[in-house]
């Protein structure tokens, strides 16, 4: 079974792309790392439709058969938002939590993020710590600073302050105004957590 699922897997990211009855040339299926450029800039879904949403049945097929994270986060978010398909919010979720599980940083912060701020879902900002804290963990810069503001808003556990300190300050970023937030809030950090806690989350050993 696992052969047949691996061969299957194969088949359908070698695949083809399907294209629809469009006028232009077809559009070549993306790759996880041009997905992953794409995501970083937010700018999937505007990529889908400038592709006169050619790619649906491949995305689509890649999500379902496959369960590729990357693409069942794309094709949750095309759901959640009507982007080249019928808008469906909860299979769209759906999939954003099955990418998320997966260990989807960009689907971890999104649904984070959602939660914090009541974006397609009731608005629960202790329910979204728990994303925004994964996806930190695993690097992600968005959620590594949304999850320290919540801390600073009373929301969490004040047992997070140190793993939020030690992933803003080993954060590195070449944009100035993340970097001028990213130090505010390492300073607010800082003004609520003991001396020996910061120089702890400060060492380079404790970050691995």
């Amino acid at each position: 079974m696992k052969l047949r699922t691996l061969l299957l897997s194969t088949v359908l990211l070698a695949a083809p792309v399907h294209a629809l009855e469009s006028v232009g040339d077809a559009v070549e299926v993306y790759t996880e790392p041009e997905l992953f450029r794409m995501f970083d800039s937010n700018s999937h879904l505007e990529r889908v439709k400038a592709d006169d949403c050619q790619l649906v049945q491949d995305i689509e097929a890649r999500a379902q058969r496959v369960e590729s994270p990357a693409y069942e986060f794309l094709y949750g978010d095309m759901l959640a938002w009507g982007v080249c398909v019928e808008q469906d919010v909860e299979l769209g979720l759906d999939y954003m939590e099955s990418a998320a599980h997966q260990g989807s940083p960009t689907a971890l912060e999104q649904l984070g993020r959602y939660y914090a701020r009541g974006i397609l879902v009731q608005q629960d900002r202790e329910r979204a710590i728990p994303y925004l804290r994964e996806a930190a963990s695993l690097g992600n810069v968005a959620a590594r600073i949304q999850l320290a503001e919540l801390l600073l808003n009373n929301y969490g556990s004040p047992l997070d302050y140190e793993d939020a300190y030690r992933w803003l300050y080993n954060t590195v970023t070449a944009n100035k105004t993340t970097h001028r937030k990213i130090t505010r809030l390492r300073r607010s950090l800082e003004s609520q957590m003991p001396a020996n806690v910061i120089a702890r989350a400060k060492r380079r050993d404790s970050f691995w």
